[in-house]
């Protein structure tokens, strides 16, 4: 594949974006109102175990299953183009939910996962049978993962690990985690390691749940002499970055997708009441303020979508993405706050209810802003690969 030259979803990546989309529409938007109330009374952004198990029977059903997962393992194999639409349509729905497996990780581990690793961790990953959570900022160095000091000393057939993780999701439904630890004594990406750490291992304690903006919550972690096997070591010792990179930066692509799929379900918000809502004797539709808001919305979120669909071709053919991907996380995320941000202003008050989603999806998007890289971090990234600089 030339990466060069812009990829175009192909016509199976067509189908599968209309079947997600039924899928939203029939399935998935419908629970949205429960999941807001739910929020709203402070019961959290969360789906009942009996709606999570009708949209996982449901999945199952329509094939929507282990999308990007290799044949190998029951999955259909889709390049991350097809990975790209699908999350765009699932973001259209203020719901948490995820299609089975979480990909950035199952990305990272089909990368460098042992034989034994893929049997154990990887198979019932990739089959939906298992979750896992990643491990990699610190409370000492958040948006500067190269800065870790978490560390793992050798023992015999095993490895001590002691530090403290901070920011981590999915812990509570995770059975095991993927942490980033120092083994050697180079500086910066040297010597950081990758471990899989099964929920259970002693000296591998959840700390404390922290409540995010957006519904969402993280946990701080506590490794105290956490003893675990070599034969759970991911990937080659001390050179874990550049596997996590892939992880984060297929993360990124999501996000990008999952951005578009936000601004979408904003405009049709807004444009639904822009065309019912009278002020004055004029709907709000035939005013040239909400006009340029709807035209700088398609303009920017067209942009976006592009760049999504480069990152994903260019992923799957295996290129240096690092420039790319720290372009589309900061695009892609300013973009969706200034959209979601004009179409609650479109609304006026009723933009500010808890009733729509909109406040929701305003709230994940400054989140998303700062997790998995913050723009300021991105914007220097870009700025020292085109200027050169080795700082």
């Amino acid at each position: 594949m030339d990466v060069n030259q812009p990829t175009l979803p192909s016509e199976e990546t067509r189908m599968l974006q209309d079947l997600v989309r039924k899928f939203v529409d029939r399935d998935v938007i419908p629970l949205e109102p429960a999941v807001l109330k739910r929020e709203a009374e402070g019961g959290g952004f969360r789906l009942s175990p009996e709606e999570e198990a009708g949209l996982m029977a449901r999945c199952q059903e329509l094939g929507l299953w282990g999308l990007d997962v290799p044949e190998e393992f029951g999955g259909a194999n889709l390049p991350l183009m097809s990975l790209a639409v699908v999350e765009e349509e699932m973001a259209r729905a203020c719901v948490p939910f995820t299609i089975p497996p979480d990909s950035p990780n199952l990305h990272m581990m089909l990368a460098v996962a042992s034989p034994m690793q893929r049997e154990r961790y990887l198979a019932p990953y990739a089959r939906g049978e298992a979750r896992s959570a990643m491990a990699i900022s610190e409370p000492g160095a958040g948006g500067d993962p190269a800065g870790m000091t978490t560390r793992a000393v050798r023992d015999g057939d095993d490895w001590i690990i002691n530090g403290r993780k901070i920011w981590v999701s999915n812990v509570p439904k995770a059975d095991f985690i993927i942490l980033m630890a120092r083994t050697g004594e180079g500086k910066r990406q040297e010597g950081i390691t990758a471990f899989i750490v099964e929920k259970g291992t002693p000296g591998f304690v959840v700390e404390r749940e922290i409540r995010m903006i957006g519904g969402r919550s993280t946990y701080e972690l506590v490794f105290e002499d956490c003893r675990v096997p070599h034969a759970n070591v991911l990937g080659e010792l001390g050179r874990g970055y550049a596997p996590m990179q892939l992880r984060l930066n297929v993360r990124r692509m999501q996000m990008g997708a999952r951005c578009v799929g936000m601004v979408r379900r904003a405009i049709e918000i807004m444009a639904d009441h822009a065309q019912n809502r009278v002020t004055w004797g004029v709907r709000l539709a035939d005013r040239q303020a909400i006009q340029w808001f709807a035209a700088e919305a398609v303009m920017e979120m067209h942009a976006v979508r592009l760049m999504v669909n480069d990152l994903a071709a260019r992923l799957d053919a295996g290129a240096d993405v690092r420039m790319e991907a720290s372009i589309l996380k900061v695009r892609a995320t300013e973009m969706a706050q200034s959209v979601i941000d004009n179409a609650m202003q479109t609304l006026g008050a009723m933009g500010m209810t808890k009733e729509l989603p909109l406040q929701l999806m305003a709230q994940q998007v400054r989140l998303a802003r700062i997790y998995e890289g913050p723009s300021e971090v991105h914007r220097s990234a870009i700025g020292r690969r085109t200027l050169g600089s080795k700082v």
